[in-house]
């Protein structure tokens, strides 16, 4: 059988073991490095000025909302996700200096991978990773493309909400629909913290339990059957000055999703009434001004908080759309990449059949590095006081 060309002559070694992925916005550079199942996985973010002083159990709290569990819905890996900051630091307050983060991976088995070393799975980066590094990587678990990065993200994530919050600006995310059963949605208009700090307490962060409940029936219907299921997530920013973001490639909505599109399994993003805008005409779309005790707001929200990529100073809402779990335990039909046969591929490890939950701290993760950059960017976050 001939086989497609799987040899890629720019990719040399060197670029495969310094492999990393970084993010730049204007103020702030974040770095995201490691596999699922090396030693560690780390983070580095450059840009924070120096003086703010970091919760680290608040941070810890943070990383355990995305941490695996027993619950029905994660994986049964745990990892306790325990950072280990190695610079930028003096004491707890950030020194002005890059702030970097390793940590450690204790619950591996790249055993379990052994029969998907040459042959890709459905869903994965498995084939054109294997042609872009001609096979070198270490793709066990997903490798550098899988959700087990995303603690790192959370690290950075979690500060940028801390410092969020010392300036009275707080991001907070739910469940908003899994298998067509739908949560009660944030309102655009009048979202306040005090939902998003209940939700973010929760084991399963809804709105409303009772739904929540419905939600985790389906999720173990599914993983009984040997497959898995994706979701949304619905995002929101509370206390935002007027203006922040910028025109086109400046846009709010571009970096944010520059940002989410990071978190491995999102497959769209939507801000405001989002797709159902080709639905409606003007006069239903547009957003009318009021005055709310002398401040200038809008009657509805159904911009999502952005109007030529700039912030309005209403609640920034945005949904995100997350796929099903690509390993699942039904059998499929895959290609072993050496020999040219073609296989029947049984996944083996430990998988979540909906990351839909643990994908929502990511998601606030995200939102907060983009808000933060973009408020560092005009000057009214330090010193101004």
């Amino acid at each position: 059988m001939s086989l497609v060309v799987l040899k890629n002559d720019f990719m040399s070694e060197s670029m495969v073991t310094k492999m990393s992925s970084t993010w730049n916005g204007d103020k702030l550079s974040l770095t995201i490095s490691g596999v699922s199942h090396g030693s560690e996985i780390g983070m580095t973010l450059e840009g924070l000025p120096a003086g703010f002083a970091i919760d680290f159990n608040d941070l810890q709290q943070f990383l355990a909302r995305r941490s695996p569990s027993k619950h029905v819905w994660s994986t049964t890996r745990i990892e306790p996700d325990i950072p280990e900051f190695l610079s930028g630091l003096d004491g707890a307050k950030t020194d002005g200096t890059i702030i970097k983060a390793i940590i450690k991976n204790t619950d591996v088995r790249s055993s379990n991978y052994e029969n998907t070393k040459t042959v890709p799975r459905p869903g994965h980066a498995d084939f054109p990773a294997y042609v872009k590094y001609n096979g070198q990587l270490n793709m066990a678990g997903g490798g550098p493309f899988s959700g087990r990065l995303t603690a790192s993200l959370c690290v950075a994530g979690g500060i940028a909400c801390q410092i969020l919050a010392s300036k009275g600006i707080f991001v907070g995310a739910h469940i908003s629909w899994i298998g067509g059963i739908f949560d009660e949605e944030f309102c655009p208009v009048t979202i306040k913290k005090d939902l998003l700090a209940a939700v973010a307490k929760k084991d399963f962060p809804v709105v409303d339990d009772e739904v929540g409940e419905v939600m985790k029936s389906l999720i173990t219907e599914v993983r009984v059957d040997g497959d898995s299921i994706g979701g949304e997530i619905e995002c929101a920013v509370v206390g935002l000055p007027v203006g922040l973001g910028g025109a086109l490639f400046d846009g709010l909505e571009s970096r944010m999703a520059s940002l989410v599109f990071g978190i491995p399994g999102v497959k769209g993003i939507e801000f405001g009434t989002g797709f159902d805008v080709v639905t409606m005409r003007g006069s239903e779309n547009n957003d009318e001004y009021c005055f709310d005790n002398g401040r200038v707001v809008t009657k509805t929200n159904r911009s999502g908080g952005v109007l030529g990529g700039m912030t309005t100073g209403m609640p920034l809402m945005f949904n995100v759309a997350i796929k099903p779990t690509s390993s699942i335990a039904k059998p499929q039909n895959s290609v072993d990449l050496v020999t040219g046969e073609l296989v029947v591929l049984e996944i083996e490890g430990r998988h979540d059949p909906c990351i839909v939950p643990r994908a929502v701290p990511c998601v606030e993760a995200v939102a907060a590095i983009c808000v933060l950059d973009l408020l560092l960017v005009s000057e009214m976050f330090f010193g101004n006081e």
